[in-house]
Formats: C-alpha cells, sequence, structure tokens
C-alpha cells in the first residue's frame, strides 16, 4: 500500500505544483518499473499459452494412439502427455543417447520437418511384441537390425498418420514420415541454435514404459503461432461439435479395411514330410467334412459358417455369431 499524506503534506504539494516548483510529468517518468533479463541465445518464442494448447493437442493425440496401437501389439497401451517445454534444437540433440530412433517427418503444408523420438527400451519391447514375444525390452541396448528397422517404421507411419485428426483444429496437415535415423548427428534438420518445442510422452505397453519426445521447430508452426491459443482451440471444438458427430464417426468406421477368414482346420506335420510335398498329396485337418468352420475378424474368432460356392467362387455362409461372453 503506497504512503499516506497528512494533510499539510498535500497542502505544500498542491502549492508547489501551482507554483511550478513540481513537475507532474516528471514525477510519472521516474516511476520505476520492473526490467526482466533477455537472454538473445534462447529467444523465448513459444509462450505458456502456446505450450498448453500443443498439450491439448497431444493429450487428443495421446487417445488415439492408446486405441490403435492395441490392434497391432495385443496389449494394452496407455499414453498420457508428461510435459513440453522450449529448448534450442543443440540442447535437444545432446541429450540424446546412441543408437536412438528418430522418425523424421513432414507436416505440410507446414515448412520443414518435425522428428518422433522413441525411447530405445520402448522400441525393442515393440519389436518383441510384434515378432510374437512378450513385449520384454533388451538388458542391453545394441543397435537395431534391418528388419527391426523394417518394424519400428510401419509403427511410426501409424504414429505420424494419426497426427491428422488432432491438429485439424489447428490447420490441416498431411504428415509423412520420410526417413528414420538411429544416430543423432545425422538427424540435423534446422540450425542448432533454433528453438523448438518439446512435447513429452510417457507410453506403457503392458509392463513396459517408455518416453515418446515430439520435436516441433518454431520455424514449422512459425504461421499458425496465432492459433495456438486456448480460444482458438474451443472456439473450433465447439465449432466441430455442432456437426452431426455420430454419422462422422459411423462413416469413418464403414471405411476401415478388417482381414477376414475362414478356418477349414488344423495339422501337424514334420518338416521334412512338408518340403517333400506333391501335387494330389493329402493332408488331414483335424476337422471334419460336416463341421462348422471358424470364422475370424482380425485373429478374433467372430462366427461360425459352412462352405461353399458363390459364381464359381469359394463362400462360406454363416450359421452362428460368438458373442463377447462366448
Amino acid at each position: 500500500m503506497g504512503e499516506v499524506l497528512s494533510q499539510a503534506e498535500i497542502d505544500n504539494l498542491l502549492s508547489a505544483m501551482a507554483s511550478g516548483e513540481v513537475d507532474v510529468n516528471e514525477m510519472q517518468e521516474k516511476d520505476e518499473r520492473q526490467v526482466k533479463n533477455y537472454d538473445f541465445k534462447r529467444p523465448a518464442k513459444f509462450s505458456k499459452e502456446h505450450l498448453r494448447t500443443l498439450e491439448f493437442i497431444f493429450e487428443h493425440y495421446g487417445r488415439l494412439l492408446s486405441t490403435s496401437l492395441p490392434v497391432y501389439l495385443r496389449k494394452s497401451v496407455q499414453v498420457s502427455v508428461m510435459s513440453s517445454e522450449t529448448v534450442t534444437f543443440s540442447e535437444f540433440t545432446n541429450a540424446l543417447s546412441n543408437p536412438v530412433v528418430l522418425g523424421i517427418s513432414s507436416f505440410e503444408p507446414l515448412p520443414g520437418n518435425v522428428i518422433i523420438e522413441l525411447s530405445t527400451n520402448l522400441a525393442f519391447a515393440i519389436i518383441d511384441r510384434m515378432l510374437g514375444g512378450q513385449g520384454v525390452p533388451l538388458e542391453k541396448n545394441r543397435d537395431f537390425s534391418e528388419i527391426e528397422m523394417i518394424i519400428i517404421e510401419k509403427i511410426l507411419v501409424i504414429a505420424m498418420q494419426h497426427m491428422r485428426e488432432p491438429w485439424k483444429n489447428v490447420v490441416e496437415i498431411n504428415p509423412v514420415l520420410e526417413r528414420i535415423e538411429t544416430n543423432s548427428q545425422f538427424a540435423q534438420v534446422i540450425s542448432p541454435s533454433d528453438m523448438i518445442a518439446i512435447v513429452t510422452l510417457n507410453i506403457k505397453v503392458g509392463d513396459v514404459e517408455g518416453l515418446m519426445n515430439i520435436c516441433l521447430p518454431f520455424f514449422t508452426l512459425e504461421n499458425i503461432m496465432d492459433k495456438l491459443n486456448t480460444k482458438f482451440w474451443y472456439s473450433t471444438i465447439k465449432a466441430a461439435k455442432d456437426e452431426n458427430y455420430e454419422e462422422y464417426m459411423e462413416a469413418l468406421i464403414k471405411h476401415v479395411d478388417v482381414p477376414v477368414k475362414a478356418v477349414l482346420g488344423s495339422s501337424a506335420i514334420s518338416v521334412n514330410d512338408f518340403i517333400h510335398l506333391q501335387v494330389g498329396d493329402i493332408i488331414r485337418l483335424d476337422s471334419k467334412v460336416d463341421n462348422d468352420l471358424n470364422i475370424y475378424v482380425g485373429n478374433i474368432r467372430k462366427f461360425t459358417a459352412l462352405p461353399g460356392a458363390n459364381n464359381d467362387l469359394y463362400a462360406v455362409q454363416v450359421t452362428s455369431v460368438i458373442r463377447e461372453e462366448e
């Protein structure tokens, strides 16, 4: 609270102002103002509002990953946003170890590249799971083989495709994975002194936890920085809710490709018999001719059916639907 003047002091101040001894403008210019230090090596190009909006975007992104990755990994996946911060690109790359998984992607129509860093323990756990294992990471890190890189590339392509949905409230993007680097020295996509925003996601696949860092350069987001605020974000979400959301989701689901297969039966033979199979040989299965076939949607047994034909093509006739409780 300011100092309270007595009546005598007020009278003296008024008389001094009337005589011109005290200038009101000079008194206002002498007001002290707080000065903040500005680091020109680390310019504050991302405000707290920008980082908060990026967290909202990637919370939506995390929910998409939580629902899509279990289809491929056959394990529960939990994704949550841990933090967001702004650093220089050199600080980001210097903190990386080798080997590392860096997915470099375009962010069209925005300029530049976006980088996804996947922790190696999580990458090896995903590889183990995709190859039929329990999803256990390696005890000691090593370089990735070519086959392992192909598997990781498939997961990163899926991760990049899911970027479209959460970003559409800000800008329509078409992200494309350009390449994967395992050495941070080959991922110099921008100047080391340029500022970037990093959003860190915590991903839990079964019992294995790891981090995914999304590196967003200021150069890439510069043209849409005015849209990275909560006011714009909520206004676009409200406009989207006015549309018929259920019809929109139904239209998307109708275009999803799901593999369906009919299993005639199974049998076990030796490798020697297998490599010597000839045309006309018979393999005895564990099912009878009059038994219903099991129909699988993906890897889930969903129907039973009888084999047949339709217009000279093999076909099946569904006889029953298998419910989840069965």
